[in-house]
């Protein structure tokens, strides 16, 4: 990922990001050429993460571990010495679970679902000139309390514009923007003006679109083969730890199971193998057991479940994660790599990356933020 150049003596444009995550968002906001305060994020192992990022580079930045709830915007504001409207951007993806349509879809009646407005709460103490959310595409149609589609979404809109922000919103595939992964996200921009404003414009195309559209020159979206090539074997996690999280958790049930499933299939279609190795997974469970595809984009990451190699009998790695993912090869993990069984109260890696902006298209929309706050300086 390429960085943007400053001019000499220019201030950098300055940027506070809420739940954090492991970053992914950050690096994208920061190759746009941003400066980010500070990181807040609940999760012990994000901010492990995030410390660790922070310490390989020049850059002073604040991580503060916290539920947000208990973070005083105007009392964070005023420590930063900024002015209200002093900050050009406030970011974050707050966690979208319950508005995720492979959830129990409750929305506001979980209290996950009540965080996104957590980011209005911080944009009324600091008036940033741009705010920018991630969040899933069923955010779009959540319910509210009166059971009514879209409902939450329109609350979120009514709380930016009772603070003098207009909103507009964009579902943006990451694999468009030279991410080898099929991941549809939406991304909500509030400002008190968006007339200077534009979505970013697609760098990649599907082999549908090149054969529907023979006049897009787009290249191709990227399969995953082009950059998880290269790692060689990782380490076992049995073995011990090593820092760059290129480590084997796949439990010796789930090898023989995945065992002959072939490249790009999943388990449940298989029907050449035994039907005790499929066991009770039906033809809906197309995610489960998928052996990935070297010539295509990985379907998105998840958090409930790991894809497998597309030639060895195992789970992809966190390092193979991040490379889909679209992380530096620099960057590094902290906390454990657990395996696919059981509840977790803090993330481990694979669900760190899972949840995470690739950066790339973090930088495409943080590019944009840029060249709209240029137009009015």
């Amino acid at each position: 990922m390429k960085k943007s150049k400053t001019l000499k003596g220019a201030r950098r444009s300055l940027a506070i990001s809420l739940f954090s995550g492991a970053g992914g968002m950050d690096i994208g906001v920061e190759a746009a050429g941003f400066e980010v305060l500070v990181n807040i994020e609940q999760d012990e192992h994000c901010c492990e993460t995030l410390r660790a990022a922070v310490s390989r580079g020049s850059k002073q930045r604040e991580i503060i571990e916290s539920d947000i709830h208990e973070v005083d915007p105007e009392a964070l504001r005023i420590r930063l010495k900024l002015e209200a409207g002093d900050l050009d951007l406030l970011f974050g993806g707050p966690p979208c679970q319950t508005f995720s349509a492979i959830g129990k879809k409750e929305g506001i009646k979980d209290k996950r679902g009540r965080l996104v407005f957590q980011m209005a709460r911080f944009a009324r103490a600091f008036r940033p000139k741009f705010v920018l959310m991630e969040q899933v595409k069923g955010f779009l149609t959540a319910k509210g309390l009166t059971e009514t589609r879209g409902e939450v979404f329109e609350e979120l809109k009514d709380e930016f514009q009772s603070i003098g922000y207009v909103v507009e919103h964009s579902v943006l595939n990451a694999a468009d923007f030279g991410v080898p992964q099929l991941r549809k996200r939406l991304f909500i921009v509030a400002a008190a003006s968006l007339d200077d404003f534009d979505f970013p414009t697609p760098t990649h195309q599907s082999a549908k679109e090149k054969v529907k559209n023979k006049t897009l020159t787009r290249p191709l979206h990227i399969p995953i083969g082009d950059v998880i090539a290269g790692l060689g074997s990782p380490s076992h996690k049995s073995e011990g730890a090593r820092t760059d999280s290129h480590i084997d958790c796949t439990p010796a049930g789930d090898k023989r199971r995945i065992k002959g499933v072939l490249e790009g299939a999943y388990l449940a279609s298989q029907f050449q193998l035994p039907a005790e190795q499929r066991g009770r997974l039906s033809k809906k469970d197309t995610t489960k057991f998928l052996r990935l595809s070297r010539l295509k984009p990985s379907n998105t990451l998840r958090c409930g479940e790991i894809f497998f190699h597309p030639l060895e009998d195992r789970y992809l790695t966190p390092r193979e994660y991040m490379r889909i993912h679209c992380y530096p090869d620099d960057y590094l993990l902290k906390g454990p790599v657990r395996g696919r069984s059981g509840r977790v109260k803090n993330l481990d890696q694979h669900r760190q990356v899972a949840n995470s902006v690739p950066p790339p298209l973090a930088e495409a929309l943080a590019h944009q933020i840029e060249r709209a706050l240029a137009a009015t300086r």
